[in-house]
Order: structure tokens, then sequence, then C-alpha cells
């Protein structure tokens, strides 16, 4: 069983669901994200996506592409992004780690050269927002002869025989994105994702982490009741923004608004 697929299981059987945060590779300087992942893991964290920094990172709002800007700025790059991962596995063998990007850099290394060193950098997923499941066989094929998980985004208007393709390709989890736009823009209405959720579980039985509207405690405690995950990402990249000169400050309010965010999902 994959990291992935033991770590929904082990919440599902406690009653709890996921709590998944999304910080970008190398955001505010590489030395900043590594101690972050753990320290997240300590404030509540079950599964980390990590973000490959890109030029041109469309389906994202502007507070993650700045943070992609400052990342490139300190020249880092899909291969780092994997060798921070592999740093992060030394020392935590239980936390999965997806790696979120685009899939320009992937196919700049090759698929096969990309889940060659996806193995041996020991993640346990891979989501590219931009490959849809009719050009992802290929690279989810290769991806799965190593054990790693292809995760697919779905979105308010995906269709039921999408939301079938998706999960038929893909595994460990899907991702619903539970507003149309940007991430980090508008704010999510829970009786429009209750419904999608609805849809979506009556067609596969993966899990599905909501994301794309969490900013705070009391959303992620509507959204954990909703689905088997809730992914939180501008908001976290907001803290590191607005401190970039005190890190330490960074990562404190991290901690606190994950460690909130955990505590109201559980209440």
């Amino acid at each position: 069983m994959s990291r992935l697929a033991a770590t929904f299981e082990r919440l599902a059987q406690s009653g709890r669901k996921a709590l998944i945060p999304f910080v970008t590779a190398g955001d505010p300087y590489p030395d900043f994200t590594l101690p972050l992942m753990h320290a997240m893991v300590k404030a509540g964290a079950n599964v980390i996506e990590l973000g490959a920094p890109f030029s041109d990172p469309m389906a994202d709002g502007p507070v993650i592409q700045r943070a992609s800007e400052r990342a490139l700025a300190h020249k880092m790059s899909l291969s780092r992004t994997l060798a921070i991962a592999a740093e992060f596995r030394k020392t935590d063998q239980i936390t999965p780690v997806v790696v979120m990007g685009y899939l320009n850099p992937i196919e700049a290394m090759g698929y096969e050269g990309f889940a060659n060193a996806a193995q041996r950098a020991d993640i346990d997923g891979v989501l590219t927002v931009d490959l849809p499941p009719e050009e992802g066989e290929q690279c989810a094929a290769l991806l799965k002869e190593r054990g790693i998980d292809t995760i697919f985004l779905l979105a308010p208007n995906s269709s039921s025989d999408r939301i079938e393709k998706m999960a038929a390709i893909g595994s460990g989890y899907l991702y619903y994105v539970s507003l149309k736009g940007v991430t980090g823009a508008g704010h999510l209405d829970a009786g429009d994702v209750e419904t999608k959720l609805k849809q979506i579980k009556s067609i596969t039985t993966l899990p599905v982490g909501i994301g794309f509207g969490v900013k705070d405690a009391e959303t992620a405690k509507t959204v954990s009741s909703l689905g088997d995950g809730v992914v939180v990402g501008s908001a976290l990249i907001s803290k590191i923004e607005s401190n970039q000169d005190n890190p330490e400050r960074a990562q404190e309010e991290i901690i606190g608004l994950l460690s909130s965010m955990r505590q109201a999902m559980d209440s």
C-alpha cells in the first residue's frame, strides 16, 4: 500500500480528515523549505504538496505566482525541488509528499527521466496542473511502475465522464478545485461543493481533497466535513510573502494557522 493510501485509510479509521498544506519549494529562499516541511508535519499536516516553481503558473493566483518568482530568482528548479523532497524523506518515512507543478519542466526532463528522478527522491505523488487525462496516460504509467501516484484536478464543471476518466488513470487522491478561478480567488460555496462531492463519490472510491478556497480554520472545518482532505496554499504563502525579512515569524504564522485548522477539523 502506498503512503498516500495508507494515510487516508488511517485517517478514515479514526474519523479524521487529511490536512494538506501547499508550499512553493525555495520560497523565499531554498534553505527555508525543508525545515518548514518538518514543522508543518508537527503542526498536524498529513500530506505535503510541494510546488515546483514555474515561470508561467497559469492556474495560480498572484500570491503563488509571486512565490514562484521568488523561488526562481534563487535558481530553483524541478530537480532542486525533488532534491528537497529527498532530504525530507531521510528523516520522515511516514508523511507523503506530492510534487505539484506544470508540464513544461517535466517534458524538458523527459517522462522517463522525470519518473526515475521522482523515484530516487522517494516522492509519493505527482500533480501536474496542465496535464489532462487524455494526454497523461504515458506519464501516469511510468510513475505507476515506480509506485508513484498521479493526481488529477477536478473542476466544478467536470462531467461524469471526465471524472470517471481521471479516476481510472489517477490514484492516491483526486484534487477538487472548489471554485472557478485561480488559487486564492473568491469564496467557496459549501452547498455547491457538497453537491459536486456527491457526484464524484458516486463514481469513484478515491479520496477527494478540496482546495482553492480554504483560507482559515472555519473554512477548513466546513470543507473537512465534505471531503477526505483539505488543501491550503495561498493562505500559507501569504505568510511567507509578508515576512520575507523574518523567516522565523513566517514559519510561526504558518504553524499557527495550520494548528488552528487541525484543531477545527478535529473538533
